[in-house]
């Protein structure tokens, strides 16, 4: 062999050594069989960021952290939550976190003197952990090994007062490097914060666009927004334009990096909550889960295409879908920003809408506003649309009363399994089956672990049947008041299919 036949074999040896040379495992050219299914594997890490909870002297925050047991996962690993703090030299060769907290040093290695707010023992157990006043920073968290499988955070607030009082609540979630939050406010009423949280070693830069009633809202000072290493910014979305607008569609597109992003909506007078990010446009969209009881529901939507958009609205109720009376259709604008006001639209029913097109496919976002009560102790919370969960879905913090879980199956009927983990002081887990029939939503008083001290994570498992929307809507009572937050059922992704692979140094002849 001459020194260039060497010198390749050579490379593709090494190569193959470092990455495992893969090829698919497909039919070969007489047909001899068909392609092998990927396997499906435990996810190795999940990272998740949590936005800085509260800027109220008196709020009291809990944080519940749960990873459902999962098989083949080994029998190793460890998971924390770290406050998201941005390093700053102080001169005398010592690295300070602003606030007074401190999380990792300039190079991204971890300050010894750094605390993890929670780390969890095992998987199948919550583990919980509090904090009180307006000083609680953002936190980064990050699972490894046997806790990464749809690990799941929650972050509750209370606040007994106050502009945005009552029960805020939101789902850590994963950086990511687009968001959509139709729901959004500049009103003269309303407080709204995008908080921003860079997880990585490297700065992000981000650019926040509006959109209003009539197209696109200036808003300059949105532009090339640097959020550095390891930090959160929460920036009041009225700094970013002279624009007052009563509804509005944040997008959140990242340059470079990645980031976690929650607006947090504050009311002068009808309390306030997370809003979480909708799911990617799409032509059909789902908003599951809301409160039998609601007062009154608002729709907010946007489609982000050059066209409009013909939606066909429908209540997928206890018996079935039915189309709310007055609000048989919506027309979307493109570029546009559409609020609607649905009243009482579950009257006293369980209920999820369901937007489909009337025609055309376009592409939309969309969420709910949700009041609860009346005059002066009305609440309110946000539902996004949501993605289905076609495997698995997890809720942390649920007490014995105070939690009702809503599913719904808008395309074809699915039977699910509910489990009741242990709870975080003592319990025994317990599980139950349900079947939701198509086009119907049903609400679930979930199954509470036999002597139950503490709270208790939820896991959603769909055994069979179409696709399956959730939300889970917790409720509790302070000072005379009622609040509640509700958080919808994503899939949890702790899976991931991995192709079976095998080196296979010809596809270098061909």
């Amino acid at each position: 062999m001459n020194r260039t036949t060497l010198s390749l074999i050579a490379g593709v040896t090494a190569l193959a050594a470092v990455t495992g040379f893969a090829a698919l495992d497909t039919p070969d050219a007489a047909g001899a069989g068909p392609a092998t299914a990927a396997a499906q594997l435990p996810v190795e890490r999940t990272t998740l960021v949590c936005p800085a909870p509260s800027t109220s002297d008196i709020a009291d925050t809990a944080y519940t952290s749960f990873t459902p047991v999962t098989t083949g996962t080994g029998g190793t690993g460890k998971a924390q939550l770290m406050p998201a703090t941005e390093q700053s030299d102080t001169g005398d060769g010592k690295d300070t976190a602003k606030g007074g907290s401190k999380g990792k040093t300039k190079d991204g290695g971890k300050n010894k003197t750094a605390k993890s707010v929670l780390e969890p023992k095992e998987p199948g157990t919550p583990v919980t952990g509090d904090t009180s006043g307006g000083e609680a920073p953002a936190l980064i968290g990050t699972a490894e090994g046997k806790f990464a499988p749809g690990w799941t955070v929650q972050q509750t607030t209370e606040v007994a007062v106050g502009a945005g009082r009552g029960l805020l609540g939101v789902t850590c979630t994963a950086p990511d490097t687009q968001f959509w939050f139709p729901g959004a406010s500049t009103a003269a009423a309303r407080s709204d914060y995008i908080h921003l949280t860079n997880p990585d070693d490297s700065p992000a830069v981000v650019d926040i666009e509006l959109y209003g009633a009539e197209g696109a809202v200036k808003s300059p000072a949105g532009e090339g927004i640097t959020v550095a290493a390891h930090s959160s910014e929460p920036l009041l979305l009225s700094t970013l334009t002279d624009s007052a607008q009563q509804d509005l569609t944040v997008h959140v597109s990242v340059r470079s990096g990645r980031v976690g992003a929650a607006v947090q909506a504050l009311d002068n007078s009808l309390g306030g909550d997370w809003l979480a990010a909708s799911a990617d446009p799409a032509g059909s969209l789902v908003l599951p889960g809301i409160p039998k009881d609601a007062t009154e529901v608002r729709l907010i939507a946007f489609t982000p295409a050059d066209s409009d958009a013909d939606l066909k609205v429908r209540l997928a109720s206890p018996s079935g879908l039915i189309t709310p009376a007055g609000h048989e259709t919506v027309h979307l604008k493109g570029g546009m920003t559409t609020a609607v006001d649905l009243g009482e639209v579950t009257r006293e029913e369980a209920g999820s809408l369901v937007l489909t097109p009337t025609s055309r496919s376009v592409p939309v976002v969309a969420a709910l506003r949700v009041l609860r009560g009346k005059g002066d102790r009305r609440e309110t919370a946000f539902i996004p649309a949501a993605g289905p969960f076609m495997t698995r879905a997890t809720l942390p913090d649920n007490s014995a009363k105070g939690s009702t879980l809503s599913l719904t199956a808008p395309t074809a009927t699915a039977q699910v399994k509910v489990t009741a983990s242990a709870g975080s002081g003592g319990g025994t887990a317990v599980s139950k089956t349900y079947t939701i029939k198509e086009g119907t939503t049903q609400d679930i008083a979930p199954p509470v672990p036999s002597g139950l001290k503490g709270t208790f994570a939820l896991t959603v498992e769909r055994i069979s049947g179409g696709p399956v929307y959730g939300a889970r809507t917790l409720t509790a009572s302070r000072e005379g008041n009622s609040g509640f937050t509700i958080q919808t059922l994503p899939d949890d992704r702790g899976m991931v299919a991995v192709p079976h692979a095998e080196q296979d140094l010809s596809v270098l002849q061909k």
